[in-house]
């Protein structure tokens, strides 16, 4: 199974009606900035996708984490959200907003 598969496999969609983006994010079950991250996409009627990273088998943990840093040079925080292939690392609402804009246009 392809990195991308096992990602597709292990998501929790939630409907929106702007879906003008394809919005993914990596998050904790338990962490106060994801939660965040959560309505605030929710708050705007987008509709993403999600895994909590915490709940899932580590050995699909791994293989996501190596994923994401080879893939997106970043380091690896919660949230971590990739918006139409770009990620913006933990909680941003202002980075958020500028995606949002981009996506619109």
């Amino acid at each position: 199974m392809s990195d991308e598969e096992l990602i597709a496999s292990l998501n929790t969609k939630v409907e929106g009606a702007n879906k003008s983006q394809d919005i993914q994010i990596f998050t904790l079950s338990t962490c106060q900035w994801c939660k965040r991250c959560k309505r605030y996409l929710d708050s705007k009627d987008i509709e993403y996708s999600y895994i909590d990273v915490d709940k899932i088998q580590y050995a699909h943990k791994r293989k996501i984490l190596d994923f994401l840093k080879a893939k997106y040079k970043e380091r690896i925080s919660y949230p971590f959200l990739i918006c139409d292939g770009k990620a913006i690392v933990g909680y941003n609402p202002e980075k958020y907003d500028k995606m949002l804009k981009s996506g619109a246009d």
